[in-house]
């Protein structure tokens, strides 16, 4: 009887274990080295270098569940920080989708910094030849990759941009999530990076300080058919404590208010930052509504 009860519980596990969405264990021995090599390659400023102790990009994609051989896309990609490091580990296996802002954009900034991250792939057009550039903009260009063939999709420090007024806020908001979801494959990961408001309660609903909530991140994007299967605390900053006169862009490397209290602000660090893993469920059809 005892016999027959194991077997049962093992019969069990195992049917709960293959319905569970797989989480990141680490990367194989390719990723690895693909990564390794990215983040120590002679095509990353010292600059942009020095940002990893605060971002652990290493990390971060490990969490995410990043493999070599996937498709991925970066939802605005803006400087090309994590370009720089994802393209690279892709160009053999994968495919990069890259999805800035629209050319269409009626915003002069939004297309001097098209501009300048189409130029830093030209600089190096090898280490970017698997890069397609697409576009993601309300109501212009909302297709960042072909619908349904996505492994993953990441954002890093943008999605307090879906409700600012400058990117349509509430009237578009649902309309990037929609988009990300769509270029996913079924069982497909969003994953979702930034700066951390504290109280859902007393966030600003246009995110004007650059700030967001994890509850409404995750409301909005379960209510596009994406669920939540892990988070993680890896680039909290309890230094920082979300109220300062120019939003999070006071906070380095931005250093919005100049040399003004420069000091303390470098001391903060980078923002307090939120990690959040999203699943396309499986049995999801091919458009989200």
């Amino acid at each position: 009887m005892r016999n027959h009860l194991l077997m049962a519980g093992l019969i069990a596990g195992l049917f709960i274990s293959a319905a569970m969405p797989a989480q990141a264990g680490g990367y194989d021995r390719s990723t690895k080295k693909a990564i390794k090599a990215a983040l120590a390659g002679e095509h990353r400023s010292a600059e942009h270098k020095a940002r990893d102790a605060a971002r652990k990009p290493y990390e971060v994609l490990e969490f995410f569940g990043l493999r070599d051989d996937m498709t991925v896309v970066e939802v605005w990609p803006g400087s090309g920080w994590y370009t720089e490091i994802l393209a690279p580990v892709l160009k053999d296996k994968g495919q990069l989708y890259a999805a800035p802002f629209s050319p269409n954009a009626p915003y002069g900034f939004a297309r001097r910094g098209l501009g300048a991250y189409l130029s830093m792939l030209g600089t190096t057009p090898d280490l970017y030849r698997n890069v397609t550039i697409t576009y993601l903009y309300p109501p212009y260009d909302m297709q960042p990759a072909p619908r349904g063939s996505a492994d993953m999709v990441l954002t890093f420090r943008n999605v307090h941009n879906f409700y600012m007024k400058l990117f349509g806020g509430g009237r578009y908001s649902d309309m990037y999530y929609d988009a990300m979801f769509d270029a996913l494959k079924p069982g497909g990961i969003l994953g979702v990076v930034d700066h951390r408001w504290p109280d859902p309660a007393t966030e600003d609903p246009v995110a004007a300080n650059g700030y967001v909530s994890i509850e409404r991140t995750v409301a909005d994007a379960e209510a596009a058919g994406f669920k939540l299967v892990d988070q993680s605390g890896m680039l909290a900053n309890p230094r920082d404590d979300h109220e300062h006169p120019r939003g999070v862009w006071t906070l380095p490397p931005s250093y919005a208010a100049g040399d003004e209290d420069r000091e303390a602000y470098t001391a903060i660090g980078e923002s307090d930052r939120f990690v959040l893993k999203f699943i396309k469920p499986a049995s999801s059809p091919a458009s989200g509504g």
